[in-house]
Formats: structure tokens, sequence, C-alpha cells
């Protein structure tokens, strides 16, 4: 009887004990980079749109204005025009060609006349192609004007979020890819560094001129060729996440092997389009998630 009264009390403690537990809280919902941001502010998202071999960049504001930063290959509008009604989209307040390579701005002309587009910045480089001359003539067509995107040109200045051009600084480069629209995004505490196809000369001059280069993330420049990423530029920026786009098996060996070796050495987390197909990174002001869909 002593033993039945014992057990009988030992179970109404432990029926007690189980109704005054806590009930557990919504657990973060795991990411690729592990950090953990808050859902109660306004989030930056930038998105990495898997375009092939070429640059689109699709970035959210915390206003709920959007950004595209180039526009893929030729017959990337295929992809993008889909993808960014998706999100909701319905006018582009900022396009941005960074230079009028076609794997940058082949889809821009459909883009152009198939969005409201607020505001279009490009850097004075220019090129021969028919692919360069429609985006001129689609920008014509819709009565909107051109504003130059060049070093120390502030595309939004609020009190929490910039967006200021770092380059090109020069006048004139031997290539293209040296004239590319280098964009920096800053929200409260984080930093986004978009290179477009900026190559070690750029680099340096951005080095020379003491901007403020050091980033949370950076869009590796030029694909991850070994014609950019240099040491000291990659030093400075110091960033936790680095972000390629790429083509799979692309001609161009796109990312080299020196800049991947540069970028693991230092410790930074890679993101792949050609592997990890399209990539976000959304930002709190504080922290920031970076994510694959594969």
């Amino acid at each position: 009887m002593k033993f039945l009264k014992s057990f009988i009390l030992s179970i109404c403690i432990v029926l007690l004990t189980a109704c005054n537990v806590t009930p557990p809280q919504d657990a973060p919902t795991p990411t690729s980079s592990t950090t953990v941001i808050s859902s109660a502010v306004p989030m930056l998202t930038v998105q990495f749109i898997d375009v092939g071999q070429g640059d689109s960049i699709l970035i959210t504001l915390p206003n709920q204005q959007h950004m595209l930063v180039d526009a893929g290959d030729l017959g990337s509008e295929h992809i993008l025009v889909p993808f960014i009604e998706k999100q909701g989209v319905k006018k582009i307040d900022y396009v941005i060609a960074t230079h009028p390579h076609a794997d940058h701005i082949g889809g821009m002309e459909q883009i152009i006349k198939h969005f409201e587009i607020g505001k279009v910045y490009m850097p004075k480089a220019t090129a021969t192609s028919k692919t360069y001359e429609a985006v001129l003539q689609a920008i014509k067509a819709k009565g909107l004007t051109i504003a130059q995107a060049k070093a120390g040109v502030s595309v939004i200045d609020e009190q929490a979020l910039q967006a200021t051009f770092l380059a090109p600084i020069g006048a004139q480069y031997e290539g293209l890819n040296d004239y590319s629209a280098v964009l920096k995004l800053r929200y409260q505490d984080n930093d986004i560094l978009l290179m477009g196809d900026a190559e070690k000369t750029s680099e340096q001059q951005i080095l020379a001129s003491g901007a403020y280069v050091h980033a949370d993330l950076i869009k590796i420049g030029h694909h991850g060729s070994h014609s950019s990423s240099s040491p000291a530029f990659m030093k400075a920026v110091d960033p936790k996440y680095a972000v390629i786009s790429s083509g799979k098996s692309n001609r161009y060996g796109h990312p080299h092997k020196p800049t991947l070796d540069l970028l693991t050495k230092s410790g930074i987390a890679i993101f792949r389009s050609d592997v990890d197909g399209t990539i976000t990174a959304t930002c709190d002001g504080k922290n920031i998630v970076v994510r694959g869909e594969k």
C-alpha cells in the first residue's frame, strides 16, 4: 500500500510539472548561412538571378521599391520577366546597366519595354553592338533619360539606406569591363558591394580614392575571373560572403581557380549561381542571411 501511494504521488508530480512547461517558441528557419535575422523590421532583399553566363540582380528595398542591376545575356528576358513578375513587381524604380557587354544588357531592351521604369543609370561607355543600340532605342521610346553612373553619384541617400557608385573613376579604359558601375549598398549596418565586371585597374583606383569598401557581401567582379579580385582589394573589402554569377561549364572557365583559392584561403563563404542557382541575400540592417535555391 505504501508503494502504491508513492507511485501515485510520483505520477501526480510528473503531470503537474508537465502542465507548467513553457511551449517551445518558433525556431528560426535554417538557412545556408545559418544566420538569424529579425522578421519584425523592413528587409533589404538582393536576388542574384541565375541567368547562366551573365549578371542580373533584383533588389527589393526596405520601402518596397525595386532596383535591377544588369539583365543577363541575349534571351535572358525569358527568365527575367517571369521571375520579376513573380515577385509582384510592376515598376522597376532604378535600372542600372553596369557596362555595355551583351551578358549584362542582353535582356534589358525587353525589361524596359515590359515594365514601368523610373530612373536609368549607365556609365559613359559606348559599344557598337546591336544589343546596345536596342537598349538605347528602348530607353528613348519610353521618354526616359540616362543618368551617368560614375564614382560619387548617389542613387539613394536616406538615413538608413544608401546606394552610391564607387566606380568608374577614370574617363578612359582599355576595355569595357573597367567602365563597370560599381555600386555600394548600405542598409543600416549591412554593406553589399556589387562589382559588375570591374577588373584590377578599377579596383586599384577605388582603393586609391579612399572609398569605404568594406562589405558583408561582395558580388565578385567579372564572374570570378582572375582578372578581378586582387588580394589587396579583397583584403580591404573583407567580406563574409562572396557571390559569383557564372554559367555552368561556361567556355571561359569562370570562376577561375586563383579566385576560388583566394576566397577559400580568406575564409569567405562562396555562393555560385552555376552551383546554387539563384542566390538570395536578405538583410535586416544588422545581419545577412544568404541562401541558394539548390
